[in-house]
């Protein structure tokens, strides 16, 4: 089961027992954002797409943005094609709407995109519709073992989501 390949996942953090399970779904960014109780913008959503050969890459991203095709290929050097539902599901061993970059079936290349990094926390799934955990960028970086950040996202910038620093005062 995805959910326990994503807890086995932290376990070795000791992070197990952080993973949240809910009674009503979290497939959607949106879905997630009301059971959680945070902004859209928050959820941490995990897209797959077609890395060169058969390996797919995992682009993690801020629950606002929405993939630049421009940025993408500048970024990487090919196309951004996402994966089909199987492919998905094939190569990550999650299904549509629990997907994230923890527990994962194969070795695949994580990138965190730029936009998740007006947060100090993001609430990524863990392998189930049902399911989320609340990181730090750091731990976000270090759990999902990410290659790098990078900015293949837009949309979000145009949003006027303040983030957690803005709301905070100094001390």
């Amino acid at each position: 089961m995805s959910l326990e390949s994503v807890k086995a996942h932290f376990k070795q953090w000791d992070r197990e027992n952080d993973v949240m399970e809910f009674e009503t779904s979290s497939a959607t960014v949106e879905q997630a954002a009301e059971t959680i109780g945070v902004a859209p913008a928050r959820i941490a959503k995990t897209l797959s797409f077609r890395g060169s050969e058969d390996k797919a890459i995992l682009i993690v991203a801020a629950g606002d943005a929405k993939i630049d095709n421009k940025k993408f290929r500048q970024q990487f050097g090919f196309k951004a094609r996402m994966l089909s539902p199987d492919e998905v599901l094939e190569q990550t061993g999650h299904a549509i709407g629990g997907v994230c970059p923890f527990g994962l079936n194969n070795e695949l290349d994580v990138y965190l995109d730029v936009s998740m990094q007006r947060f100090e926390t993001l609430y990524p799934a863990c392998g189930s519709t049902n399911s989320a955990i609340e990181l730090t960028k750091d731990e976000l970086l270090t759990y999902s073992f990410a290659k790098d950040w990078v900015d293949v996202c837009k949309g979000w910038e145009e949003e006027d989501v303040p983030s957690q620093e803005s709301q905070q005062i100094e001390v």
